[in-house]
């Protein structure tokens, strides 16, 4: 048993001659029963992206299943650290058996490190934190491999072309594994040279990929938004509108993207991203995303939910994947024109399993 579950015994069995008929006759309100139900907050990034909403929502559904109290937090938006320091102090006052958390980026850390420390097990989903030893473990979709199964298409699709490339960020004020993972994937997909494997935009800006030849134009951050992804595509466009293949770090940000080419009548440009949400496998099919690497946060939470049940009532910690510092979720890219020597999945496919549906 983990270290809070061990205090919580002690008191109660320091009371419990004394309050054993009032247990038994009053019973408890909370939905899982009394103040031994193992207690799990969820911190997602925030609670408008659909990638969190459906995180939250499996959760709730894995809570519900395994007997367990969920309490769920967010950031205000993304990149919203202090926000999650906040959730993650309320889940250390609550004595909370464990946490599950996005983290916004590194100033979570120390907050992190404060709930390990008071005997709460936590746990990252999607986004590994940088130290991985950070959190005890992280469930997650290899990001490298998510970011790497879209370049492989990419540089597949242009059969030769020049590749003038726009690169749809995440952040440009902070370093978050799933930012850099995924640039660094797509390029290291397309045959790009890259340097600094945990930093954006330090490779060559002209040279060659496994193709031909490469130009990148920017790398502008979108926050992981569509209004954020329109205006850095509109960015990209005013240094050069000759732009043929954009990365984008997520959906939404590629539906901005999209809307930026279109009221600028660029057409013919390849539009690749990740996540594999329902409305993203659609766009696929639609052509307005060529392809994306879809993930499974269904999955990741109902993981999470079930290790921290586990471990609380005295069960085994979970193990990292062999040869990875996380639990690989999977990761599939879905397309509906595929590529020689890249495995993917059609939208049809997709669409059924999307983020992890049942």
């Amino acid at each position: 048993m983990i270290q809070r579950r061990g205090r919580r015994a002690a008191m109660l069995l320091a009371l419990a001659t004394v309050t054993s008929l009032l247990v038994a006759a009053c019973g408890s309100g909370d939905s899982g029963g009394g103040d031994d139900d193992v207690a799990v907050t969820l911190i997602t990034k925030n609670s408008t992206n659909p990638f969190f909403v459906t995180m939250q929502e499996g959760a709730k559904k894995a809570a519900s299943a395994e007997g367990v109290k969920v309490t769920i937090a967010a950031g205000k938006e993304d990149g919203d650290e202090a926000g999650q320091v906040q959730a993650i102090e309320d889940a250390i006052a609550r004595d909370d058996d464990g946490i599950l958390i996005t983290p916004n980026g590194p100033g979570v850390n120390p907050a992190i490190k404060k709930a390990r420390d008071a005997g709460l097990y936590v746990i990252a989903l999607d986004t590994p934190p940088d130290p991985a030893n950070t959190v005890d473990i992280t469930f997650a979709t290899d990001n490298f491999k998510a970011g790497e199964l879209i370049g492989k298409w990419t540089a597949a699709q242009l059969a030769g072309k020049p590749a003038t490339i726009a690169m749809l960020d995440l952040f440009n004020d902070k370093i978050v594994s799933v930012d850099y993972n995924r640039d660094q994937g797509f390029l290291t997909g397309m045959g790009i040279d890259t340097k600094d494997k945990k930093k954006n935009g330090d490779e060559a800006k002209t040279g060659s990929y496994s193709g031909g030849t490469y130009s990148i134009v920017c790398n502008e951050p979108t926050n992981g938004a569509e209004d954020g992804g329109r205006t850095a595509m509109e960015r990209c466009l005013t240094k050069n509108p000759t732009v043929n293949v954009v990365y984008t770090i997520n959906e939404p940000a590629a539906v901005g993207a999209q809307k930026a080419l279109k009221a600028a009548n660029v057409q013919g440009t390849l539009v690749v991203s990740i996540d594999g949400g329902c409305a993203g496998v659609q766009q696929v099919k639609d052509g307005l995303i060529n392809a994306t690497s879809q993930q499974y946060p269904v999955k990741m939470a109902e993981l999470g939910v079930a290790a921290i049940k586990k471990i609380a009532t005295g069960g085994d910690k979970p193990q990292v994947t062999s040869g990875l510092d996380f639990f690989d979720t999977g990761v599939a890219l879905v397309t509906d024109k595929p590529a020689n020597g890249v495995q993917s999945i059609t939208t049809a496919d997709a669409s059924s399993i999307c983020w992890g549906k049942k």
